[in-house]
């Protein structure tokens, strides 16, 4: 009798063991499915993807996005807990400045000063892959926002996705900053910034941006918060055309003004 008694307590045993092995493949998949659906990826083509990206702003996410140069880190400029969010998961000194992204030459003067801007010098700058600089306007409230600078970088996206979605959100500035982390190389595919995923409110994915590594550069960034000058702060991809328009308007740079 012995023998069957220790018998049906060692079965007890293992089956016991099996199941709770059992639950824990069961809460480790469970776990595991959370994580790769906390961040979803979607076409920036999908019928969904405006309002799943408006959804993920309005919680104060940041999100990633195609643009015409690279892909971008973006959430609610005038959004405190996401601007710290956003220089978090960039890994970038808070007194570096990040542009903001816009809809419109409308918008752009709404929160840049820059009533000395023709609408004809912004038409022919704008949208491209061009980032302006000048004074911002009290419409830009984030006190984590630049918070060493008076200025702001502007940017028009000449792509559709981002354009599209800074009108449906209430024409509202996006912070937009590229998607990798500060000093390693821009991104031109999402797996590119693969490592970023987990933190991320949604990823929007619209391909390979560009066919050639000089996209990498990303956008020209130029001041023009002085009235007839111009100052080169990066080079960007679009420098010659833009020095084209410029000096087509008079603009002289600012560095050889003695």
């Amino acid at each position: 009798m012995r023998p069957q008694l220790e018998r049906l307590e060692l079965m007890r045993y293992l089956q016991n063991l099996l199941i709770r092995r059992l639950q824990g493949t069961r809460s480790s998949n469970s776990m595991h499915k959370q994580q790769v659906e906390a961040t979803p990826i979607c076409s920036a083509e999908s019928l969904n993807a405006l309002k799943l990206a408006e959804q993920c702003l309005q919680l104060g996410k940041v999100i990633a996005l195609p643009t015409d140069t690279v892909y971008g880190l973006a959430c609610d400029a005038n959004n405190e807990q996401a601007i710290q969010r956003l220089y978090e998961i960039k890994g970038r000194d808070e007194h570096k400045p990040v542009a903001i992204c816009v809809n419109n030459i409308t918008a752009l003067r709404r929160y840049g000063q820059a009533s000395h801007l023709s609408d004809e010098l912004l038409t022919r700058l704008l949208p491209g892959p061009l980032t302006i600089i000048v004074e911002h306007t009290p419409h830009l409230s984030n006190r984590y926002l630049n918070p060493s600078t008076s200025k702001i970088g502007i940017r028009i996206p000449d792509f559709q996705f981002i354009r599209d979605l800074c009108a449906r959100w209430h024409e509202q500035p996006l912070a937009l900053t590229s998607a990798n982390r500060s000093s390693e190389p821009s991104s031109l595919e999402i797996i590119e910034f693969q490592a970023l995923w987990p933190q991320l409110g949604a990823i929007f994915d619209a391909g390979r941006i560009g066919q050639t590594e000089e996209r990498r550069l990303a956008s020209t960034v130029i001041d023009l918060a002085n009235p007839g000058c111009y100052e080169i702060v990066r080079a960007g991809v679009a420098l010659k055309q833009t020095l084209s328009v410029l000096h087509e308007f008079g603009y002289v740079n600012q560095n050889l003004i003695t």
